[in-house]
C-alpha cells in the first residue's frame, strides 16, 4: 500500500506532538492491509462491503459502524419481538447497596487501571491485546479466590479468532427456576485502539475504555462481599462482560450476543459502561458534573430505570446524550433483541478529547468520578439482581409464545 502524503504526515505529527484527537475518531490505517472485504452497517439496514483501509478510513472521519461480516445471524430470532420487559418503578434495595458500596475502593481502580495502561497498547489484534485480557481474566479469578467465591461464581475466556479474547464472569441464581434463567449484564470493552497506525503506536486507553473497565471490576469485587449473592440467592443470574475489538465494529460483543440469541438465552438488561473517568470539559464549560445517560439507540423503559438508579445511588446527577448507532457495545445487544442501555461519563460534547491517542493517560481522569459511575452500577445490579421480571402483567417467556 502507498501511503498518501497527509496520512504519513498526520502519523508523525501524533507520533511527534501526540495531538489530541476529537470524539468520535477511532482506528487507524494498518501497515499490511489485506485485499479482504468487511461488511459494515453504519445504520439499521444499511450495510456496505469496504476494506480493511476503507474501514479506517469511515472511523477517522467520525462515523461508527459494526462489522458484521461473522455476525449476519444476529438479530435473526426476533427476540424484541417475543418479550415486553418492565423495570422496576422505584428502588427498593439502598440497605444492601449502601453497605455493599462501602467495599469501593478509588486506589483498586488507580491500581488496576496503572496495570491496564502499562501494556503499550491493547489493539485487539497484537500480542498486547492478548496479554491485557489475559491480565482481566487473571484479576477476576484472583478477586474470586479472594472471596472464597470459586464454588459458585466462575470467569471465563471467550475466544475470537483474532488474539484478544474477551471475558465473561457469572454468579448464577441458583434459586431461578424459570426455563430460560434470566440473566442481567454490565459490560465494558477492554481493547485500545490509537487513531494511527494501531499495530505501532501507544495506545493507553486510560479512559477507552480502561475507566470502565476497572469501574466494573471494582463493582465486582464489592459485589462478592454479599454472601446472599454468592450463594445464589438472587433471582437473576449477574454476568460481568468485558469485550474485545469494540473499537473495530463491536466484534467482540457480537460474537457474545449472537451465541446468546443462539442458545435462546433470557436477558433482561443490559448496561454499558465506556469512558467514566473525564469531567474537565464539564467543569471548564461552567456545567454540573453528571452521568451521561444515552437516549438514542437504546432500551427507554430500561433508561428510564437508569435515571432513577442515578437519583438513588449517586450525588451527581444525570443528563441526556447522544451517541449514535453503534457508538458501543450495548448496539450489540440491543440487535440481538435484549433491552439494553448506555452510561457514559458525561454529555458526548464534553467526552475525552483524549481518546484512541497516546494521551489517553490516567493524569485526565477523576477517580471520584468514576467512583460515581461504580455507586450506580453496584445500585443497577443489586436492584436487578433482586427483581422478578415475571411478577410483572405482559411479561412472558419468549418460550411460552
Amino acid at each position: 500500500m502507498k501511503f498518501s502524503h497527509a496520512s504519513v504526515l498526520a502519523a508523525c505529527l501524533q507520533a511527534a506532538t501526540a495531538r489530541f484527537v476529537e470524539t468520535h475518531e477511532v482506528d487507524a490505517v494498518e501497515l499490511h492491509p489485506s485485499e479482504e472485504t468487511f461488511l459494515i452497517e453504519l445504520n439499521p439496514g444499511e450495510t456496505r462491503w469496504v476494506t480493511e483501509e476503507e474501514k479506517w478510513e469511515l472511523r477517522r472521519n467520525g462515523q461508527n459502524f459494526m462489522d458484521i461480516t461473522e455476525t449476519r445471524a444476529l438479530g435473526t430470532n426476533h427476540i424484541a419481538t417475543q418479550t415486553t420487559v418492565k423495570f422496576p418503578d422505584k428502588c427498593r434495595h439502598q440497605t444492601e447497596v449502601n453497605a455493599l458500596a462501602r467495599h469501593l475502593d478509588k486506589d483498586n481502580m488507580r491500581a488496576n487501571l496503572e496495570k491496564l495502561t502499562s501494556f503499550h497498547t491493547r489493539y485487539y489484534k497484537s500480542d498486547y491485546g492478548r496479554q491485557s485480557s489475559d491480565w482481566v481474566l487473571k484479576k477476576v479469578q484472583s478477586i474470586i479466590d479472594e472471596a472464597g467465591a470459586s464454588d459458585t461464581v466462575s470467569v471465563k475466556s471467550f475466544p475470537h479468532p483474532w488474539k484478544q479474547h474477551s471475558v465473561i464472569a457469572s454468579i448464577p441464581a441458583t434459586s431461578n427456576t424459570t426455563t430460560s434463567n434470566t440473566s442481567i449484564i454490565i459490560g465494558a470493552h477492554q481493547d485500545s485502539m490509537n487513531l494511527w497506525l494501531p499495530s505501532i503506536l501507544a495506545a493507553p486507553g486510560a479512559d477507552d475504555d480502561g475507566s470502565g473497565t476497572v469501574t466494573i471490576l471494582e463493582v465486582f469485587r464489592a459485589l462478592l462481599f454479599s454472601d446472599a449473592v454468592v450463594a445464589g440467592e438472587a433471582t437473576n443470574t449477574i454476568e460481568f462482560h468485558w469485550y474485545s475489538a469494540e473499537e473495530a465494529g463491536l466484534l467482540g460483543s457480537q460474537a457474545i450476543f449472537q451465541e446468546y440469541e443462539k442458545q435462546g438465552r433470557d436477558v433482561k438488561a443490559m448496561l454499558q459502561q465506556d469512558m467514566t473517568g473525564y469531567v474537565q470539559k464539564t467543569l471548564d464549560a461552567g456545567e454540573p458534573e453528571s452521568l451521561g445517560v444515552i437516549m438514542d439507540y437504546v432500551d427507554l423503559e430500561l433508561t428510564r430505570f437508569i435515571k432513577i438508579v442515578i437519583e438513588t445511588y449517586c450525588d451527581i446527577p444525570w443528563v441526556e446524550t447522544k451517541c449514535g448507532y453503534a457508538c458501543s457495545d450495548h448496539a450489540s445487544s440491543s440487535k440481538a433483541g435484549y433491552p439494553s442501555a448506555f452510561v457514559i461519563e458525561s454529555t458526548m460534547e464534553l467526552s475525552n478529547p483524549h481518546i484512541h491517542s497516546t494521551e489517553d493517560k490516567i493524569e485526565h481522569l477523576s477517580f471520584e468520578h468514576m467512583l460515581q459511575h461504580a455507586y450506580f452500577s453496584l445500585g443497577f445490579i443489586l436492584e436487578l439482581a433482586h427483581y422478578d421480571f415475571y411478577a410483572s402483567k405482559g411479561d412472558k417467556l419468549a418460550s411460552e409464545l
